[in-house]
C-alpha cells in the first residue's frame, strides 16, 4: 500500500473526523485506500464507508470489507450519491486533495517531469482532454492564464511564448518534449521547483480540479448531517484558500452572504483557528507531506 500512496496526516484527520463509530462516512479521494482503511478501523460493525475515485487503478486497492463501497466517479458528485447511500446525512467526509504517489511515479501517466512519458495527466484515463491537447491547442493567452492562475508561475508570458514557438515546429507530445520546449524559461537555481509549478498548472486544467473542488465543497456541506465533520487536506495555496473561504463564508470566493437579520448563511464552522500541519517526523518519512494542511469543519 505504501508503494501506491502514503496517507498524509492520517491520525490527525481520522481523529478529527470519526466521532460516531456507528455512522456513515465518505472518503472522497480513495486513492491507495490508506485513509479509508483507517476510517474502517475506527468504525464499529454498524458503521459504513463510501469512497470516490475516478482513477480506475484505485480499484486494485479496495479492502475486503462489507462495510465499504467504492464509487468510480468524480467527488464533485458526492451529494448525488449521499442522497442514495445516506439519506439522513453523512457523519463525516474526508478529502485528501493530493495526487497519489502511484500517479506521480507511473511514467505513462505523464504527471511528473522526472520521467519521459506521454503528456497525459488525466486522473480518469477515459477523460477527453490531455495535457498534450492543452499545450498544442490553447492560445498563448490561455496558456499564460493557467500558468499564472493555477501554478503561480513567474514569467508565465515567456513560458507560453516558448510553448507556442516549439509547437509551430512539431507537436509537444511527451514530458520530454515539454521540458525541452520550455528550457529557456527555467531558472538555473530552482529548475525543479519551477517545473513542478508548470506541471501543477497543467494537471489542474486537465482535470478541472478547481471547478471540481468547488462543486465538492458545496455538495459536501449539503450531504453532512448536523454535527457532521468535513476534513480536507490541501497541498497548495490556491486550493487551501478555497477550502478556508468556504468554511468561513460558504463560498469559495470568501464573499459572505447574510440574511435580513445579519446572520451568516455559511453551513459550516471551523474546528480550530489554524490548520493542522504534519509533524517533522512525518515530513522526514514522506517529503510529499511538507506542504500539507488539514482544515476541519462541522455542519451547523
Amino acid at each position: 500500500m505504501s508503494e501506491y500512496h502514503n496517507p498524509v496526516l492520517l491520525h490527525e484527520s481520522i481523529g478529527a473526523l470519526v466521532l460516531n463509530p456507528d455512522g456513515i462516512y465518505a472518503d472522497a479521494t480513495f486513492g491507495g485506500g490508506g485513509h479509508s482503511r483507517a476510517i474502517l478501523k475506527a468504525l464499529s460493525p454498524k458503521g459504513r464507508l463510501i469512497a470516490f475515485d475516478r482513477d480506475a487503478d484505485a480499484q486494485a486497492n479496495v479492502p475486503a470489507d462489507n462495510r465499504f463501497k467504492l464509487i468510480h466517479n468524480n467527488f464533485r458528485f458526492i451529494h448525488n450519491y449521499a442522497l442514495l447511500e445516506a439519506p439522513e446525512g453523512l457523519d463525516g467526509i474526508l478529502a485528501d486533495l493530493g495526487v497519489s504517489s502511484h500517479q506521480f511515479d507511473t511514467a505513462e501517466r505523464g504527471f511528473s517531469f522526472r520521467f519521459d512519458g506521454p503528456l497525459d495527466m488525466r486522473m480518469n484515463v477515459q477523460g477527453a482532454k490531455t495535457a498534450a491537447d492543452i499545450v498544442n491547442s490553447y492560445t498563448q493567452e490561455e496558456l499564460e492564464r493557467i500558468f499564472k492562475l493555477y501554478g503561480e508561475v513567474d514569467g508565465a508570458r515567456k513560458l507560453s511564448q516558448l510553448i507556442v514557438a516549439a509547437r509551430s515546429k512539431a507537436q509537444i507530445l511527451s514530458t520530454g518534449d515539454l521540458d525541452n520546449a520550455i528550457a529557456g524559461a527555467l531558472p538555473s537555481f530552482a529548475e525543479h521547483k519551477y517545473l513542478a509549478k508548470v506541471y501543477q498548472a497543467l494537471r489542474i486544467e486537465v482535470n478541472e480540479e478547481m471547478r471540481s473542488l468547488e462543486k465538492f465543497l458545496q455538495g459536501a456541506a449539503k450531504s453532512l448531517k448536523k454535527g457532521g465533520r468535513l476534513a480536507v487536506i490541501t497541498y497548495h495555496s490556491l486550493e487551501d484558500r478555497m477550502v478556508k473561504n468556504f468554511i468561513r463564508s460558504g463560498r469559495t470566493d470568501g464573499v459572505e452572504q447574510k440574511d435580513i437579520y445579519g446572520a451568516s448563511s455559511a453551513p459550516l464552522k471551523a474546528i480550530g483557528r489554524k490548520p493542522t500541519v504534519p509533524q517533522e517526523t512525518e515530513i522526514e518519512q514522506n517529503t510529499r507531506a511538507r506542504s500539507a494542511k488539514l482544515r476541519t469543519a462541522e455542519k451547523i
